[in-house]
């Protein structure tokens, strides 16, 4: 009779610790599924979804991309991991959306880099300036964002009940 392994089986040993080559893309036909688990995951956990929300996560091709958005991803041995969204609000403006990172890969600086990489494609896009709106409650994600250059503004009127902190980012 053959033995089945687990991992308690397997000898710890740090030397031996796997970590995969993380890949920033864009949005593939398929990704849905994906932007919408990453993203209800972090609003469930602090505030819960709003019709906005439940709008963008259903169907993302029609209320991001096809209106000329992007939606980017950090990719982890073809599994994504993390997503950001550029939403068109003006001419050379876009709202920087729906940023998150699966709980299990936040602390490793997947955050920063998918959120460096959509500033860069802002910027390739010819963007003037990016904006977003988040909560007070996100202290992590607003230090990351006025890390990168954010600037804090004063509130206005927005779709999302949570929204208390608004943020620009000016090229």
């Amino acid at each position: 009779m053959a033995s089945t392994l687990s991992l308690a089986d397997i000898p710890s040993n740090e030397n031996l610790r796997y970590e995969p080559k993380i890949e920033l893309r864009a949005f593939r036909p398929g990704d849905a599924e994906a932007f919408r688990r990453l993203n209800e995951a972090w609003i469930e956990k602090y505030f819960g979804l709003e019709e906005s929300d439940n709008r963008i996560l259903s169907n993302p091709e029609s209320y991001v991309l096809t209106k000329g958005g992007h939606i980017f991803f950090a990719v982890a041995d073809l599994i994504p991991i993390g997503s950001c969204a550029l939403v068109p609000i003006s001419p050379g403006v876009y709202e920087v959306a729906k940023m998150a990172v699966n709980e299990l890969w936040q602390g490793r600086g997947i955050g920063r880099r998918v959120l460096s990489y959509t500033i860069e494609q802002g910027r390739a896009l010819g963007a003037t300036s990016l904006y977003l709106e988040t909560n007070s409650k996100l202290a992590n994600a607003i230090h990351l964002y006025e890390s990168l250059g954010f600037k804090h503004l004063p509130p206005r009127p927005s779709p999302y009940v949570r929204a208390n902190v608004f943020m620009e980012l000016r090229f």
